[in-house]
């Protein structure tokens, strides 16, 4: 079974808070969308971070998806303050040295108009002009997104992951979640 969800602002991508830090107690959990028992989250989206989360009851599946080696494609829009310019998007798109590490090549671009995305639980509040990226990875570090607009000093101040291989959030509606086939979430992907 494959599942898409619709993960709101400040829940956490787990069922319970036992594998979580103390400050994480008392958080939302993915616990309260009536989810089918046994499934677990393919991977991970942040609690301040929102859009489509997978899961999955099977082991050999959330691998799968989550599994660098298949470079299944993760969308973000991504709201930052500060104006991109093409120096900067061209350096999101060549990698970058973040912490110990470089990221891989990826597709950036701005977003020539804010998307539609519903209104958030906790408002952004920017201190001057903001726009909106769309960033397509292959991998996943740790608030990767994050950690890369800062680097170009554009940084992002809400995110949301849009899709992930052939599974869009499309019109899925905050909090809700639908049955999605592993055909979509591999199509159009190149397996090796």
């Amino acid at each position: 079974m494959l599942i898409a969800l619709n993960k709101p602002y400040g829940v956490l991508s787990s069922f319970t808070h036992e594998s979580q830090s103390a400050s994480d107690a008392g958080k939302r959990t993915l616990s309260e969308f009536g989810l089918p028992a046994g499934v677990y989250a393919a991977g991970r989206l942040d609690y301040d971070s929102e859009g489509l989360l997978l899961l999955s009851d099977e082991g050999a599946l959330i691998h799968r998806l989550t599994d660098p080696r298949h470079k299944l494609p993760k969308t973000y829009w991504a709201q930052i303050e500060g104006v991109p310019t093409e120096p900067a998007l061209a350096a999101l798109r060549r990698g970058l040295k973040i912490q110990d590490y470089v990221t891989q090549p990826c597709e950036a671009r701005a977003l020539p108009e804010p998307p539609a995305v519903p209104e958030r639980s906790k408002p952004v509040t920017p201190k001057g002009p903001t726009a909106w990226l769309e960033i397509v990875l292959r991998e996943g570090k740790k608030r990767q997104v994050r950690h890369m607009t800062a680097a170009v000093g554009l940084p992002t101040l809400r995110l949301l992951r849009v899709a992930i291989g052939g599974v869009k959030l499309g019109d899925l509606a905050l909090g809700a979640w639908r049955q999605v086939s592993v055909a979509e979430a591999f199509r159009d992907i190149e397996h090796r």
